[in-house]
């Protein structure tokens, strides 16, 4: 299978499945801001124009993939570099775990458990792009993963969150193999982003069957106010 498109996961997100979801300026292509805060390109002669005119929309986005031109008062906060990694296999672990399936009435459990372990990448509407899927409690959301980013071909797995209290029970893994495989049932394949410095999940995905394909930036620009 051709994977050069996950060189460039957003553009291709927002000109496939996920094109409802775009804002496009000259030629660059940006999630609306209440969905995902992240942006990509092709012509690199374009992006300063089109990112201040996003910035108009929200003060603090990533685009992701190569670095690209923007001008004052935009400026690069941080480049966060991560691994891009692909599954090419279910996960073969024991599901002993209920997961739930999160609809609009899980919206604020899921919002506030994202934001509380991983603040400012989860959104108001974050979830409506993909499934999400959470372990419960004693009637506390204590779990989480879901879908992001989705091409034809290609799904994100995204939001790989447990509650402090709550690590080290094995939940993560649980939720990042349910996901894949309702993924592999959508005939696409999983591939996930993991911060390079994030060892323990790197060998929590690479012991699940991801292997990394290569190393991807999100550099993080901000308006100040």
């Amino acid at each position: 299978m051709d994977t050069s498109k996950l060189d460039n996961p957003v553009w291709y997100s927002l000109s496939e499945t996920h094109r409802d979801s775009a804002l496009e300026f000259d030629g660059v292509k940006f999630y609306k801001p209440q969905y995902c805060p992240f942006g990509g390109f092709i012509k690199m002669d374009q992006t300063a124009q089109s990112i201040a005119e996003y910035a108009r929309d929200t003060s603090n986005f990533y685009v992701v993939g190569d670095q690209p031109k923007f001008n004052s008062p935009i400026i690069l906060h941080q480049e966060l570099v991560c691994h891009q990694m692909v599954l090419d296999k279910e996960i073969s672990i024991a599901m002993d775990e209920h997961i739930v399936d999160l609809h609009v009435d899980h919206h604020d459990d899921l919002l506030n458990l994202v934001n509380l372990v991983q603040p400012g990448y989860f959104k108001n509407k974050t979830s409506e792009l993909g499934n999400y899927y959470g372990i419960y409690k004693d009637s506390q959301l204590v779990a989480v993963t879901g879908e992001r980013m989705k091409m034809n071909a290609y799904t994100e797995v995204s939001a790989v969150v447990t509650h402090p209290r709550y690590t080290g029970l094995g939940f993560a893994k649980k939720l990042v193999a349910h996901t894949c495989h309702q993924i592999f049932l959508q005939n696409k394949v999983p591939y996930l982003h993991v911060a390079e410095n994030n060892s323990g999940a790197i060998n929590l995905y690479e012991k699940l069957g991801f292997k990394t394909r290569r190393k991807i930036s999100f550099w993080n620009l901000i308006k100040p106010a």
